[in-house]
């Protein structure tokens, strides 16, 4: 069977069910529910078919049934949360058929008495609370998908008795529905005022938030960041939430969120993470702490290693983070060098991370990442794209652009890619994907050419060809190029297409310059028609930067002879006139839809009576029949003809409108033929003038062929001199080169030789002083010597006299044997202490103790010989008056060996001095 079949079918059991709830009837819509669950139609339903949507309706119809059977419920729920992984189809749901109010009360119906002791002791009742806890989880799950990043009505239908549920089952006892709850109450609290007003103005607020915080220690990593979500919403700006994120333990709380991120226990967990993150940066100060987070450098390499992973979803939510990221300035500056330069960021000493894998780089990613193919679920491409901006206008901003060569050679070939449509013919879906992806690369390569070392390199890729087909592309597939037809004004396929045109003939205008016949293509296509509609667009939208361009290009376009100024501003005044009308006809429709929405409202509660269903469900088959066009034969109350009538008013106002409208554009057409009327004849009368002025110009011509010529000989005369100029200038360059080497080491030399200055005349200081000391003991030493020869001509005359004393003494020695042993002692003595002597003149400061020690040791031994002199004199009397006479010998021979000492030992240290070799052993003045 196929899926319109099965859609056909579908409807048929479920009318055929809601007229008689038999069991019979509600097996065949079950099998007709799993039928369609098994076909797996997600695409069809995004679709504007009738079948389709009334497919829907029956689904939300059946959902909304208080009395149905629980397993129908239960099957529906699923086949919803199939449906839901469609973002269109999600979009629908939670837009068109209002199904978070409808799942909202069937949370509400199958909670009731969910956690009663009596029920679930007795069997059957026991399993039919399994059966409401399985049919709630479902439902909050589905819940939890619809309201992800969709903010939710707070006065809605059953929201008030959700929100008390949730609350109330997540300070519960922990079951398998605490975590589907908390999800669904961070969805709900996330970006909506009026839901966290509602929870803190509860009594219970309190114990709330308490339960919350005992969960940031939960051992599931989803149950801490489901906590947090909903703590960082309710509590950011207050007390409790400064307490909380307070400068103290914001560290470990983006440490935690940065574990979760990269250590997450799936998608969910970490696209919650993600958005948490995100929020808490929106904050300034939480902004400021994430700059002076120490570890955010390892953290962020670790977020860049999870684009090499193969899940789409998980790689979108990382670019978002990234995004989020470069709003602030700091933050970019660092995402910046870890994407560019990642060799040149600090690596973090944290060891409570994992370490950054180095065999892939994040640009590479980054770039793998912007070059996904149209049909995949995740749009990764725009959000690389748009992340590229942020990089490059950072870039831009800090004035690294060398380091952003080698990124753009890489990205530039993917950028063209995006610009280049496919030849097979693609759906609708994928042809606004594929102009989005290429609106997003001309703003990067709009960024690329603000820098000049940047716009070299494009320039080098980038033709005139691939712009000119670019926009002619669009002008065919837009529709711009019929005319002024109600479909080029209406479409948005025609809006993005201009906001691509004018963005290309931007980058033209700024490439023209540049890129060989750009400039030519670019005047070309100022001066065609067919971009009036695109500048009109421009000049009449509400965001600022498509203003901007097109004002830039009718800055370009004006002053050129066939620019369509009259046929711009006529275009301008009607689509101007026709948005003050949808304004006044929009005005009008939501008056006329206020009856009509206190009928859906009845229509949208649980517990009306069976007379009210009856009642919406006839409105409904009338409104069935008046979109397929059949007669309605029912008869009908007078407030149902005024509700009928009420909807023709508005068609036949629309009508109305767009009569008047296209009645505009007539008006506008004509006058643009009045207009090209006049541009025939001025163009006529400037060709008559351009032929005459043609003539002149050839005559004209020849003459400044001769000049020329002329020229050319004096050009290359001139051109001789200038190559001869230039090897005398090169020259120059190499002497100048020359002298500034010379000026260096003379800069040089004159240091040192300030620096030898100084030690010159302290030298010369100390050598005058030297000087003057040498003089003097030159003249001790003049004195010394005079005294040394007067001293030899009396060792002279007391070495004859003691010849004569020798004979003497040898006539006596034979006569004192007896004392010659204690004589011979005392010559040892007098050895031992000579050698002293010796030892001791050497050294310069003890020469006074060792002339003292001398000095001792001879009065010793003058004591000695006098006693031996005596003991001789006792002995031989008849010797007494040689005695006598040796003793006067003796006393003389004495006074002179110590004058004799002195002299030497003055001698020996005038030599010193004087830098003689000369010492006191040399000197022999013994007797």
């Amino acid at each position: 069977m196929d899926a319109l079949g099965c859609m056909k079918s579908l409807l048929l059991a479920a009318t055929q069910y809601r007229a008689a709830k038999t069991p019979p009837n509600a097996a065949l819509l079950q099998r007709s529910l799993e039928v369609l669950s098994g076909l797996k139609l997600t695409r069809l339903f995004t679709s504007n078919q009738i079948l389709p949507s009334e497919c829907l309706s029956c689904l939300v119809e059946l959902l909304e049934d208080a009395n149905i059977n629980p397993s129908l419920t239960l099957s529906v729920v699923t086949l919803l949360s199939q449906l839901a992984l469609d973002n269109e189809t999600r979009e629908a749901l939670q837009d068109t058929y209002n199904l978070t109010s409808v799942l909202a009360g069937v949370v509400h119906r199958s909670s009731t008495n969910l956690s009663d002791p009596v029920l679930l002791q007795n069997g059957e009742l026991a399993d039919a609370a399994k059966g409401r806890i399985g049919r709630a989880k479902k439902s909050i799950q589905l819940l939890q998908k619809l309201t992800y990043n969709v903010p939710v009505f707070c006065a809605g239908a059953n929201i008030d008795e959700l929100i008390s549920f949730l609350m109330h089952h997540v300070q519960s006892t922990e079951d398998e529905l605490t975590i589907p709850c908390l999800g669904l109450l961070a969805n709900l609290c996330r970006h909506n005022l009026s839901i966290q007003t509602q929870i803190k103005s509860l009594n219970s607020v309190k114990s709330f938030y308490r339960t919350l915080i005992s969960f940031l220690a939960h051992s599931s990593l989803t149950m801490v960041v489901f906590a947090l979500s909903v703590l960082s919403s309710l509590t950011l700006n207050e007390e409790v939430g400064e307490k909380l994120f307070h400068a103290r333990n914001i560290h470990q709380t983006f440490q935690l969120i940065f574990n979760i991120v990269v250590n997450g226990d799936g998608t969910l967990t970490r696209k919650y993470s993600v958005d948490l993150l995100m929020d808490l940066l929106k904050n300034p100060k939480v902004a400021d702490y994430l700059t002076r987070y120490e570890h955010f450098t390892s953290c962020l390499g670790q977020v860049l290693d999870l684009l090499h992973g193969r899940n789409p979803d998980s790689s979108s939510k990382i670019l978002e983070l990234l995004l989020a990221f470069c709003s602030v300035v700091e933050l970019r500056h660092t995402l910046r060098q870890a994407i560019l330069e990642p060799s040149g960021l600090p690596v973090s000493g944290n060891t409570r991370f994992v370490t950054r894998s180095k065999t892939f780089e994040p640009s590479v990613a980054l770039v793998h990442l912007s070059n996904q193919p149209l049909e995949g679920s995740e749009d990764c491409s725009v959000l690389a794209l748009q992340l590229f901006k942020e990089i490059f206008e950072d870039v831009i901003n800090t004035g690294n652009s060398a380091s952003a060569e080698h990124f753009v050679d890489l990205l530039l070939p993917v950028l063209l890619d995006h610009l280049r449509m496919p030849e097979q013919i693609m759906d609708e879906l994928l042809v606004k994907k594929k102009h989005e992806r290429m609106v997003k690369a001309i703003n990067v390569l709009t960024n690329i050419l603000l820098d000049d070392i940047l716009k070299m390199h494009a320039s080098k890729v980038l033709t005139a060809s691939q712009c000119i087909s670019l926009i002619e592309h669009q002008f065919t597939y837009s529709g711009i190029d019929t005319g002024y037809g109600t479909k080029a004004v209406d479409s948005k396929t025609c809006k993005l297409a201009a906001d691509i045109i004018l963005k290309t003939l931007d980058l033209m205008s700024r490439l023209k310059q540049d890129v060989p016949g750009m400039e030519v293509s670019f005047y070309k296509i100022l001066q065609d028609q067919r971009l009036i509609m695109p500048l009109t667009f421009a000049l009449t939208s509400d965001h600022r930067e498509q203003v901007k361009v097109g004002l830039g290009i009718l800055f370009e376009a004006a002053p050129l002879p066939d620019f369509p100024a009259i046929v711009l501003g006529e275009s301008i005044a009607a689509n101007n006139a026709y948005r003050q009308q949808e304004m006044e006809h929009a005005s009008k429709r939501i008056q006329m839809q206020l009856p009509v929405t206190s009928v859906t409202s009845v229509r949208c509660s649980s517990s009306c009576p069976s007379s009210d269903e009856s009642t919406t469900s006839n409105i409904q088959e009338l409104i069935q029949k008046l979109h397929s066009g059949l007669e309605m034969k029912e008869p009908i109350t007078d407030m149902r003809i005024s509700d009928i009538m009420d909807v023709y008013e508005q068609k036949l106002s629309a009508l109305a409108s767009k009569e008047t409208r296209l009645q505009d554009l007539l008006e506008a057409k004509a006058l643009a033929l009045a207009q090209a009327d006049r541009l025939m004849a001025q163009y006529r009368c400037q060709r008559a003038q351009a032929e005459s002025e043609a003539r002149t110009l050839a005559a004209m011509l020849k003459d400044a062929e001769r000049k020329n010529e002329e020229l050319n000989d004096l050009l290359k005369a001139q051109q001789v001199e200038s190559e001869r100029a230039q090897t005398d200038i090169e020259q120059l360059f190499q002497h100048n080169r020359k002298l500034q080497t010379v000026a260096e080491e003379h800069e040089m030399l004159k240091k040192s030789s300030v620096d030898l200055l100084q030690r010159y005349e302290t030298t010369e200081r100390q050598y005058k002083d030297l000087q003057i000391t040498c003089n003097s003991l030159n003249k001790q030493m003049e004195a010394m010597k005079k005294l040394s020869e007067s001293l030899k001509q009396q060792n002279d005359r007391t070495a004859a006299q003691l010849v004569e004393t020798e004979d003497h003494r040898k006539e006596l020695q034979q006569q004192l044997q007896e004392r010659d042993g204690k004589m011979a002692t005392l010559q040892q003595k007098i050895k031992v202490l000579e050698e002293k002597l010796k030892a001791q003149q050497k050294e310069k400061t003890d020469m006074e103790q060792t002339i003292d020690i001398l000095r001792k040791e001879l009065s010793k031994t003058e004591q000695a010989r006098k006693e031996l002199s005596i003991k001789a004199s006792s002995l031989e009397v008849q010797k007494s008056q040689l005695e006598g006479r040796l003793e006067e010998k003796e006393a003389l021979v004495k006074l002179q060996k110590e004058e004799l000492n002195k002299h030497s030992n003055m001698i020996a240290m005038i030599h010193s001095l004087s830098g003689g070799k000369l010492s006191a052993e040399t000197v022999n003045l013994t007797l």
